[in-house]
């Protein structure tokens, strides 16, 4: 069951559409989105020059760059660390490249998802002072690091954060501390001392304010940086930021520039997935382009996809791009089979009155405990955390998961609230990971659902109406008049409308896993409009077969096929 409203919010739209050169409902579907300001909406419809917030504006932003430019001209050895996901292998290739631009004698390492876990370990640490490291510098992570930075600190290395996670806190009474790592410089836009005006970036955007303002330090001219924007605004989509703010702003310039690509791995790819010379979406690196890079580090080393982004070479960079892909295929394999298992798990009796879902998959592999959550999360409408069988970077066994959330449960301060449960645990309101001993499995279970505090309406999944609209007022040139809103993603969702009283008409089960349905759709007023439904087909084919009349939430979009163009509804909801 699904609880369905209209977002309403006052407003005279048509004098707000002329005031911006807009229609009215785009007028209207912006002050949804709380563009309220006109400030707000100017920059929100900007189509000029980027505006983007300088980095040294970051706490600690300019301590890093001296420390790192002092290293760069004393020739010391500095090492970078980051992660093995998509925002963790871009943050380090654009540190990586960036410094070695600046003349550093630099080198990098990726932990490896299964012997290392996430972020730096104490393996990695004396590793980096056995090899002569003089400095560490991180992204993507480290922010919790306090042990792992103070051995290294011991071992007379310096360290450099650059983060974009939240940052550990315990309460002193009713005081909020802050649990800062003992770092020379720490550069994460969350910490509450640090007056950055936007606080959501990813982590490859901090690693590039924080180069940027290394550039200016060394002479180097700011159009050298240029280059790594693109790949900030990849990993913005990839790592589920929101699109708003400054990352609407990073987003909008990455995919103009991503479409002609420079860098030869990423251009290879995007070649392979069949996207040569189409317009970049953040749909298509959110589902086509990003998992090819995360599948390296899920399913292997996260060096594969690393190389890809550093290569000069051409035939390098397309072998490459074929084994990503080829990860990637794999993954989507071992994953269909997790969350069938998983979902059966989560159906059975002593889960059902359960508010928080807790998944054990002693046959999964850890890298896509994250993905089967979120499928899990979606399905149930319940916060999820799978866990497998996994062992600590000391080869400790251990149960490692991850979580998904909804919007009514911030994860990572419940956790928090039980954080002797752990070993190891990190994240944000909406995912988190974790690892904890074997035989405290039932305990987490147990603890995280004695402290929800989650109601009925809060499980229920919301759906967000941006207007009740009849088919009459579906057209093409409405879908045009909404292209001003893009890039629609995390923030900032596709427009959403909706029609009561719609009869079905011809509709049809399509594709090879029978996922796609389509016909054509009545609505009160008689008008028939063209219709697709993605999703379970054959199961949404049989309720449309029960009733004469549904209510249905769809987006107006432009069909093209033998070079004919037409209107199409995509149905998104159906009650």
């Amino acid at each position: 069951m699904e609880k369905w409203f209209v977002i309403r919010k006052g407003g005279d739209y048509e004098a707000l559409g002329k005031k911006y050169g807009i229609s009215p409902v785009a007028a209207r579907i912006m002050k949804n989105r709380g563009i309220s300001t006109e400030e707000e909406a100017r920059s929100f419809l900007s189509n000029g020059e980027p505006v983007l917030f300088d980095g040294e504006i970051m706490k600690d932003c300019p301590e890093a760059v001296k420390i790192l430019s002092d290293k760069i001209t004393e020739k010391k050895k500095i090492r970078v660390i980051g992660d093995y996901d998509i925002d963790g292998v871009t943050s380090t290739f654009i540190l990586v490249k960036g410094l070695r631009k600046t003349g550093a004698d630099v080198d990098y390492r990726i932990p490896h998802r299964v012997k290392d876990g996430y972020g730096l370990n104490e393996n990695l640490i004396r590793e980096a002072a056995d090899d002569g490291i003089d400095t560490i510098l991180t992204c993507d992570n480290g922010i919790s690091a306090v042990n792992q930075i103070s051995l290294a600190n011991e071992l007379g290395m310096t360290v450099v954060v650059t983060d974009h996670h939240e940052i550990p806190f315990h309460y002193d009474e009713d005081e909020k501390i802050e649990d800062l790592p003992p770092a020379a410089a720490v550069v994460d836009p969350h910490r509450g001392d640090c007056p950055y005006p936007y606080k959501m970036l990813c982590g490859a955007t901090v690693a590039w304010k924080v180069l940027q303002a290394l550039y200016r330090k060394m002479g180097i001219s700011d159009d050298e940086s240029e280059e790594f924007l693109e790949i900030a605004a990849f990993a913005t989509i990839g790592d589920v930021m929101p699109l708003t703010g400054e990352n609407r702003t990073l987003v909008r310039e990455g995919l103009k520039r991503l479409k002609d690509t420079k860098n030869r791995g990423m251009r290879a790819l995007i070649d392979l997935s069949g996207l040569a010379g189409k317009d970049l979406e953040p749909y298509h690196v959110g589902f086509v382009l990003g998992p090819c890079l995360n599948a390296a580090g899920r399913l292997d080393t996260a060096e594969d996809a690393l190389t890809l982004l550093l290569s000069d070479d051409e035939v390098v960079a397309h072998d490459k791009a074929v084994i990503l892909k080829e990860m990637n295929d794999s993954r989507k394999s071992l994953t269909e089979k997790g969350v069938k298992e998983a979902a059966e798990q989560a159906s059975a009796p002593e889960h059902e009155n359960d508010r928080i879902l807790v998944i054990y998959l002693p046959d999964c592999h850890e890298s896509i405990a994250g993905i089967i959550a979120g499928k899990v999360r979606e399905r149930f409408s319940k916060p999820a955390f799978v866990l497998t069988p996994g062992h600590l970077s000391d080869g400790t066994p251990c149960l490692k998961g991850s979580g998904r959330s909804v919007e009514a449960y911030n994860m990572y301060e419940e956790m928090i609230r039980i954080r002797d449960v752990f070993l190891q645990f990190g994240g944000h309101a909406m995912a988190a990971g974790l690892s904890i001993e074997q035989d405290r499995l039932e305990e987490f279970r147990r603890r995280l659902n004695e402290n929800a505090t989650l109601t009925d309406d809060d499980l229920m999944p919301k759906v967000r109406i941006d207007m009740v609209l009849p088919f009459s007022y579906a057209s093409l040139d409405l879908v045009d008049e909404l292209k001003v809103l893009e890039p629609y993603g995390t923030g900032n969702e596709k427009p959403l409308f909706a029609a009561r009283n719609v009869h079905m008409e011809n509709m049809r089960v399509f594709g090879k896993n029978r996922n796609v349905l389509k016909g054509t759709a009545v609505d009160e007023s008689g008008v028939r409009q063209d219709v697709v439904y993605f999703g379970n087909a054959d199961l949404m084919e049989q309720y449309i077969q029960q009733k004469e009349k549904v209510a249905v939430t769809y987006n107006p979009d432009r069909n093209e096929f033998r070079g004919n163009e037409s209107l199409q509804l995509v149905l998104k909801n159906i009650q």
